[in-house]
Order: C-alpha cells, then structure tokens, then sequence
C-alpha cells in the first residue's frame, strides 16, 4: 500500500492516528514494537501464521513486536473509511520504567502475537482521551505523549500478568532454523536486513548461511518463490493477478508480470486463459 492511500499523522513520536480514503486497502507489516491500538471506523483483517484477526469498530488490541503480517483494512458497514489510533510501546521506555518501578525479569513469552482487549473499559476511555488529538495535534506535547505512554503501561499490566509477560520480554530473536522460518514467511515484502533480525542473524551471517542452506542467494530465492508461488494460486486456485501480487510480496503489478512471463514464458493472464481451457 502506497503512503498516499492513508492519512497518517504522527500526533508524537509514538502515537500515530491513521485514516483510510479508499474503501479497501491492503499492506503489510513488520512492527519492531509492540502496539496498541483501537479501530475508530471501519474494518482491518491482520493475516499472519497464527490466522486471522479482525478488528472491527471499537475493537482494542495488543500486538507483540517483531509480528510479520499482512493487512487489508475495509469501510464500515455505514461506508466510514478505516481509522484507528495506536500507540507504540518501544524497549527504551519499557526497559526505564521496568527500572524504575523494579519490575521483575520477564521469561520468554511464548503467547499469541495479538491480544484482544475490547471489554476494557479503562483502555477504550485512554484512547477516547487520544482522540481530540487527531485534530489538534499540536497540542500533543511531548510530555504528554510520555505521561500517555507510561498510563498505557499502567492500564496493561492491571489488565493481567500475561502482559506484563509481553511487555518485559527483552530478548533477542535468537538464531533459528533458516530454512523453516523463510519458507513460511517469503510472502512478506520486508528488506533483507529485517528478515535477518527476525533469525537472529547479522545481515552478513544471514548472506552466509542462506547460501549454504538454499544454494543461492536470497534476492533469487525469494524471487522465484514468490512466483512460483504466484503460478499455483493463479493456475490452481483461480486467483487474479491482480490479486496475487500483494499476496506474494511483490510490490508492483506491472514489475510481477514481466517478471513472471521472463520465467515461466507467458504472462499471468495468458495462464489464466490456459489454465480455463484445461480445466473446461
């Protein structure tokens, strides 16, 4: 999704209020920070490996750091374009005020990536005290936005231990097993130099054991496995092209087809054509 199809005013450095001009828009995402945030208007479908989640007008929800996702955001019944406030909780302020009010080592936390939080009624009037900011962002100081951040903090971990179990989890992404985490994750249109934080890896490391486990490069592996990718959920699935190319992680609709007839000797429509004629 291009920048230009939302409206994205950053209230402070870490609260963000976003709306919606189109009735459908798709993206995908990758937050070093954990996230919190409520639905004003509208609809949004998070796709990640743990499923589907959906937020619907008025819903709140959590989400943890380093979560690759894809996202469709929808008009609400009453045509409302998307929009939605969140607030991003990064490690600096998290490891001060674990400081500051001892908060006990955390252990890996091991839970869902998004936690629902709809029925908290101290959270939906935070974020109704959010919203007037929206429009008058500068009177979002920055010691408000602080004094926002730390009563967020507090609001989460009276809503229960497991959040403090998110939020205060520091560690790392450790070394993992390659070839497992980029075959369910190639979709995701991220820079090299994030899919190799996400496995633990210095971007020369993950150069370096990528070759060793896949025999090439990243850039040419990801590649071809977005088309070929692309080729079963067009020839077996029925998909469109246009439809596909999100999906796989390609950016561009025109790039995705001359690339995909340079490999497979016909363009995306033709297979459509030839896939219809085989099947009827």
């Amino acid at each position: 999704m291009e920048l230009s199809q939302m409206e994205n005013v950053v209230l402070q450095h870490n609260i963000l209020y976003a709306q919606g001009h189109q009735k459908t828009q798709s993206s995908e995402h990758y937050f070093p920070e954990h996230a919190l945030g409520i639905m004003l208007s509208g609809e949004s479908y998070y796709y990640s490996n743990e499923g589907t989640f959906v937020m619907k007008e008025g819903t709140i929800c959590l989400m943890r750091r380093n979560e690759l996702f894809k996202k469709l955001k929808k008009a609400g019944p009453n045509g409302d374009p998307p929009a939605l406030i969140s607030i991003f909780l990064d490690q600096k302020t998290l490891h001060q005020y674990a400081t500051e009010n001892d908060v006990a080592k955390q252990g890996p936390y091991k839970g869902k990536a998004m936690m629902e939080l709809t029925g908290d009624m101290l959270l939906k009037g935070f974020f109704d005290s959010l919203v007037p900011y929206a429009q008058r962002p500068e009177k979002l100081t920055a010691k408000i936005a602080e004094l926002k951040t730390r009563e967020a903090i507090e609001l989460l971990l009276q809503s229960g231990d497991v959040y403090k179990k998110l939020l205060f989890d520091f560690q790392q992404p450790h070394k993992i097993d390659l070839e497992m985490y980029m075959n369910h994750n190639f979709i995701y249109n991220i820079p090299l130099p994030t899919f190799a934080k996400l496995t633990g890896r210095s971007l020369s490391t993950f150069k370096r054991d990528f070759t060793k486990v896949f025999e090439t490069t990243p850039e040419k592996w990801l590649q071809q496995k977005r088309l070929e990718q692309a080729h079963y959920l067009i020839s077996k699935r029925g998909m469109r092209p246009s439809e596909v190319y999100l999906e796989v992680g390609f950016e561009n609709l025109s790039h995705f087809s001359f690339t995909f007839k340079k490999t497979f000797g016909l363009t995306p429509t033709e297979l459509i054509e030839k896939s219809g004629s085989a099947r009827s």
